[in-house]
């Protein structure tokens, strides 16, 4: 008989297989789907209004233009987009193959459990950190003299996370709604943003920048090397095309998980490439002064804003659309990495707070104490704004760290093994012969990237512009080693069986 699993349960839902859904030595999708106490709230289009408004790259990447202005600028803005598109979509489709045959919540946290934790917690961070140079560039914009205090810093990091947590605990049901919502105004915000800039721009000056400096002019204040500060500024278009495993993570939520979470994966990569593309190159046409650019106050959005309305109002008002997708996309990311901790902590990774993390609310129908312990741990990350000048570069850098470094060793497990990795279960769909060639892709990028992203963003080096995401990355291997030999060497269950024929590629 079939075997209905509750959050709470000591036995972890994907190793209870229905003896009766099983065919042979295959083992289905339906054979690793249980009931649990989640609902199924979100259909194909509210999971792909979840995934486009948590990439929202077009906001994402928009907000984080600093980074990019003086590694490589235009030519980093339009064709680094290209390259890390190039490398994201081989990475979505590499494990939108495994999330067909394995649809459970853990996504690929269950070939690397404490990075995809640590990675969902420093991307809540990251979101957050954007939202932040959102609300200071808008201040910054009608006070000029403002500064940005750190301490503000913090305090309003630690404003949004205490509002989307409230959010996800009291307002779950009410989520995918405002998903798309979200996706749909956030599509009618860059179209709205776009069409105003241009008319402004060709209205009150008549000409716009030309093609060989949107295409063509690099820019490198870095102290790097061009090569090297051009991969660095792949970190802004990289970091909006991250996170499209978000729907992996709720498939418990979702009907036919199996066939839909892949196509989201994957759909959410391509919709966030073109956006953004589209939308940074009309930014570069449409800016009049590169050094106020570089030297602003206010943030380089706003002051592109300003500069085509010539209008303070002009410009507050268009960025609100920024502003809204980009609480939302906190919001996303909450939702996404409160379900990663209770998937690990339903696997008893998390020792002793396991059993306290792993309940989910009979009432509100939410994992609360996942979403209070995720949440902590993004104000105790946002700590490093009171000590670093660069803390957003480096929160950034640790959230592609981390994450990157989870899409990895599943997606190397698969290229090693090939068709053996997938032995004994059922697909409607393979790679096939393509498999191999977009999986190295994908690790070749991740590495590159990963290996350059630990460092400082430009020289020289002091004590305050040093990168301290390699810092957090060792602090997380650290707990990682701990808790396993307290805990975990004795207690952690580890990957059931079906996932162990699945990583190893043996027969089931």
């Amino acid at each position: 008989m079939s075997t209905v699993v509750r959050m709470d349960s000591p036995q972890r839902p994907s190793s209870i297989i229905s003896s009766e859904k099983k065919v042979g030595d295959v083992v289905t999708v339906e054979a690793i789907t249980t009931e649990v106490q989640l609902e199924r709230n979100f259909s194909f289009l509210s999971a792909l209004g979840l995934a486009f408004s948590l990439l929202n790259s077009w906001t994402a990447m928009s907000a984080s233009l600093q980074i990019i202005l003086g590694s490589g600028g235009p030519v980093a803005m339009v064709w680094g987009l290209v390259v890390s598109f190039v490398g994201t979509i081989a990475m979505a489709i590499s494990l939108a193959e495994i999330c067909h045959v394995y649809p459970l919540s853990g996504g690929q946290y269950d070939w690397s459990c404490w990075m995809t934790s640590a990675a969902w917690t420093a991307l809540f961070a990251a979101a957050g950190s954007l939202g932040v140079s959102y609300v200071q560039g808008c201040i910054s914009l009608w006070h000029p003299d403002y500064g940005a205090p750190r301490w503000h810093t913090f305090l309003i990091l630690t404003a949004f996370v205490v509002a989307v947590a409230a959010l996800n605990i009291f307002a779950v049901r009410l989520l995918p709604i405002l998903d798309r919502a979200a996706g749909i105004t956030s599509m009618i915000g860059i179209v709205v943003i776009i069409i105003v800039l241009l008319a402004c721009r060709g209205a009150k000056t008549g000409d716009f920048q030309s093609a060989g400096t949107v295409f063509g002019q690099f820019t490198n204040t870095t102290g790097w090397p061009g090569g090297f500060a051009f991969i660095l500024g792949l970190l802004q278009s990289t970091l909006g095309l991250t996170a499209f495993d978000a729907v992996s993570h709720l498939v418990e939520e979702m009907p036919k998980p199996a066939i839909n979470a892949p196509k989201v994966m994957v759909l959410a990569v391509i919709m966030g490439a073109i956006t953004s593309w589209i939308f940074m190159v009309v930014l570069l046409f449409t800016l009049t002064d590169w050094d106020e650019v570089l030297n602003t106050v206010s943030g380089p959005l706003l002051t592109i804003y300003n500069q085509a309305t010539q209008s303070r109002v002009a410009a507050q008002i268009i960025v609100m659309f920024n502003l809204f997708a980009m609480f939302v996309c906190i919001q996303c990311v909450c939702t996404v990495s409160s379900r990663v901790i209770l998937a690990f902590a339903r696997d008893g990774g998390l020792g002793q707070a396991s059993r306290f993390l792993s309940p989910v609310h009979d009432r509100l129908k939410t994992p609360i104490w996942s979403v209070v312990f995720v949440s902590v741990w993004v104000v105790i990350f946002g700590l490093i704004y009171l000590g670093s000048s660069v803390a957003l570069n480096a929160i950034l850098s640790a959230a592609i760290l981390f994450m990157q470094i989870s899409y990895l060793i599943p997606i190397l497990l698969v290229c090693v093994r090939g068709d053996k990795a997938f032995a004994g279960h059922s697909r409607s769909w393979t790679l096939g012969k393509w498999r191999r060639p977009i999986n190295i892709v994908a690790l070749c990028f991740a590495t590159l990237t990963n290996a350059c992203f630990i460092f400082p963003p430009a020289l020289p080096v002091t004590g305050e512009s040093m990168n301290y995401a390699i810092v957090v990355f060792f602090i997380v291997m650290i707990m990682c080693t701990v808790t396993w030999f307290i805990h975990g060497k004795k207690h952690y269950e580890g990957p059931s069986e079906l996932e162990v024929r699945l990583a190893m590629g043996k027969s089931a």
